[in-house]
């Protein structure tokens, strides 16, 4: 790897060559936090410490499915019960599974480029944050909201949120378009400008 003179001493190690873990790094970068409700901070700050109790050096896409499913009942609602219960089976498993390929790796399906990294963030994690924040700045509101996040996650197809998601026999690319253009973006949009929850139809696997 070649590294620019300097560079490396100033600003610490790269994510790729980093030996701690994602929560225990501070940062030198802007709060990513600032730009979410305080339920999706929740979720945030929840998937920072899943990934604190992995081991893992960053904060990835299946860190955040997971503490959306668990914290965001609007996101919960999307799909079918036993969908659920299902995927939260299948991400537990992941320090002792399926997951153990993932260690020492960075999650970046180079699907959509990086407008703000903040560091501990994989690569495709910083990108579904900042495109769940700039969903809601064009919904007009400065802060974004979980579905905002969970539909940034499923459009990059190549990440490892999708990868749990496709394991578990949900149609990823399905529902996000379905969010993105059907009813229930429609529905959401309008509960949001009421500030009330909106309704949304569960979404039914493709296997």
């Amino acid at each position: 790897m070649t590294m620019a003179s300097g560079t490396d001493e100033v600003e610490g190690v790269s994510p790729r060559q980093s030996p701690q873990p994602a929560a225990e790094r501070g940062t030198h970068r802007t709060d990513p936090d600032a730009r979410l409700t305080a339920e999706l901070a929740a979720v945030v700050s929840g998937a920072r410490r899943r990934a604190m109790r992995d081991g893992d050096r960053q904060i990835d896409t299946a860190h955040l499915l997971h503490s959306l499913l668990e914290s965001d009942p609007e996101v919960r609602a999307l799909f079918e019960g036993p969908q659920v219960a299902r995927l939260l089976g299948y991400l537990v498993q992941r320090a002792i599974g399926y997951g153990l390929r993932w260690q020492g790796t960075v999650e970046d399906s180079g699907a959509v480029p990086v407008l703000n990294d903040p560091e501990g963030w994989s690569p495709a994690a910083a990108s579904a944050l900042d495109a769940a924040c700039g969903r809601a700045l064009r919904r007009g509101e400065p802060r974004a909201r979980g579905l905002d996040l969970y539909t940034a996650i499923v459009e990059d197809p190549e990440s490892r949120a999708v990868e749990v998601l496709g394991r578990a026999g949900v149609d990823a690319g399905a529902l996000g378009a379905r969010i993105e253009t059907g009813a229930t973006a429609r529905e959401y949009a309008d509960g949001c400008a009421g500030g009330g929850t909106p309704a949304a139809e569960p979404v039914t696997g493709s296997a």
